[in-house]
């Protein structure tokens, strides 16, 4: 039930970092009149930096950053890289991101190149700024995509985000704002930094300038002295830090990482709630109070959920037959929209069009395709803790955790003519007595939306599934980190389906 983890590799910590979430001034200090801080890129005091990252108390991974300038040209490379080592469910699971990035004086994009390898998966994407748009090779289960992003005025990659103030002024008031192409989203964000103190602490050496940077919805602090380099940073709502080291510090994460024993996802992401429920599969109605957020889930014929004072009360049914869509679009307009491919679900690829046919066989009813195909899924796709970018990395490597299953089911149902859509959120763990981040379907059958769990094999989803986003894209699952670490449950009725 883990969420695609480069979503979460975003922001990483526990133990100690919890602390900082609500008693930040008891570590950072005034410092007094800061200096005068602007470097230019062709003149910065560095030329790479380490970094180590800690999650729920253990060091998990390391970070490199590097920039020098480009061979025969006024534009200047930047070569990052991260690796992680995290265990869920008894397995290690390892993550390797690389980067290139090619940008002039300014830090503007040129051209990029990036890799995301997770749990044997890969994701490569390649593209340049040119002239009013993005342009971009996006390789997800070893097919091509192509991405074109209309994109007016400067456009900066992710990668020159801690930089950026350095370069274009550290001036404590000074605020910061432009766009940038993230290569884990493919998307253009907006960025917006705020320099909002200098300060001292035992947590890192010098003085260093505070930085508040906002992107997608998250928001991350970072301390940055006066050469540039990012001494220290928390994210997350404060449970990630990340804190400057030398190489050999900072990659001695594999040795501490073997000797990991701990479930870093299970115990950061399970939400236990103040009773237990009893044989959850079979639950048919359930009505709880959610609280530590100020966001509010969905409403639709599934699930009914208002916020009452400062807390929300969530009532899910399991349901099926004839209801209304919820859809703010014509029904005609909703089966377009949700039959469309896209990079984590190639539900045109050959390969995918030619299974669909081969497993639905004469079926006529979309009840009984979307039964078949859950079999066929049921039989052939080994439920493990691995991770996966799209639809063909499942099939290829023929297991998955929950959003694997549900990124193939929604190829497999859109090739076979059913509009489906992927949704995700929490749903209850036998297996841990509490609630999940868990990734499901909603299959169109005649004018209703139907709640398909892959995963468990369910052609209508227990009532125990709370929806709090729809998307299947990273992008669209960046919401979720307001509520990872954050949200408590109350139950307040559970209801069993008659046997």
């Amino acid at each position: 039930m883990s969420k695609q983890l480069g979503m979460l590799v975003a922001g990483l910590l526990g133990a100690i970092s919890l602390a900082f979430g609500g008693c930040a001034s008891l570590y950072f200090h005034d410092a007094g009149p800061p200096p005068l801080v602007r470097h230019e890129v062709g003149n910065l005091p560095f030329s790479e930096y380490w970094t180590g990252i800690v999650f729920n108390g253990e060091k998990i991974g390391f970070a490199h950053f590097a920039i020098r300038q480009d061979a025969g040209t006024e534009n200047y490379e930047i070569r990052s890289e991260a690796s992680f080592v995290l265990r869920f469910l008894g397995i290690e699971k390892k993550i390797h991101l690389k980067s290139r990035d090619v940008v002039g004086s300014d830090l503007t994009m040129v051209d990029f190149a990036y890799e995301y390898h997770l749990d044997g998966s890969e994701l490569r994407l390649t593209g340049r700024r040119a002239g009013g748009e993005l342009a971009a090779t996006i390789v997800s289960g070893g097919r091509p995509n192509e991405q074109r992003l209309p994109v007016e005025g400067k456009l900066y990659p992710s990668s020159v985000i801690v930089l950026y103030p350095v370069i274009h002024g550290l001036e404590i008031g000074r605020e910061h704002s432009y766009r940038v192409y993230n290569g884990e989203i493919q998307a253009v964000a907006e960025v917006t930094q705020r320099i909002t103190g200098y300060e001292w602490s035992d947590l890192f050496l010098g003085n260093a300038f505070k930085v508040e940077t906002a992107m997608a919805g998250q928001r991350v602090t970072t301390w940055i002295g006066s050469d540039g380099r990012p001494v220290f940073e928390l994210a997350l709502h404060g449970t990630m830090i990340s804190f400057l080291e030398d190489s050999a510090s900072a990659t001695r994460y594999l040795a501490l990482a073997s000797l990991n024993k701990k479930e870093s996802l299970v115990e950061y992401s399970l939400v236990r709630p103040d009773q237990p429920i009893d044989s959850p599969r079979a639950v048919s109605a359930l009505r709880v109070t959610l609280s530590g957020t100020d966001r509010l889930p969905p409403s639709d014929a599934w699930q009914r959920c208002a916020a009452v004072q400062q807390k929300v009360i969530c009532e899910m049914r399991r349901m099926s037959g004839a209801r209304e869509t919820g859809a703010e679009l014509p029904a005609e307009q909703v089966r377009a929209r949700y039959l469309q491919p896209s990079i984590t679900v190639q539900s045109t690829d050959p390969s995918i069009r030619r299974l669909a046919e081969s497993i639905l066989g004469g079926a006529e009813s979309t009840e009984e395709r979307i039964a078949r195909i859950l079999r066929w899924l049921e039989h052939n796709v080994e439920k493990a803790p691995l991770d996966v970018f799209s639809a063909l990395d499942v099939l290829q490597q023929r297991k998955a955790e929950c959003q694997g299953h549900a990124y193939l089911y929604t190829a497999l149902a859109r090739a076979a003519g059913i509009p489906t859509r992927v949704v995700n959120g929490l749903a209850y763990s036998e297996q841990f007595n509490g609630f999940l981040y868990h990734s499901w379907t909603e299959s169109l059958v005649g004018a209703s939306w139907q709640a398909v769990d892959p995963t468990f094999g369910q052609t209508v989803a227990d009532a125990t599934h709370i929806k709090l986003i729809e998307g299947e894209q990273l992008a669209d699952l960046l919401p979720l980190l307001d509520w990872v670490g954050k949200v408590k449950i109350r139950v307040l009725d559970v209801e069993h389906a008659k046997q």
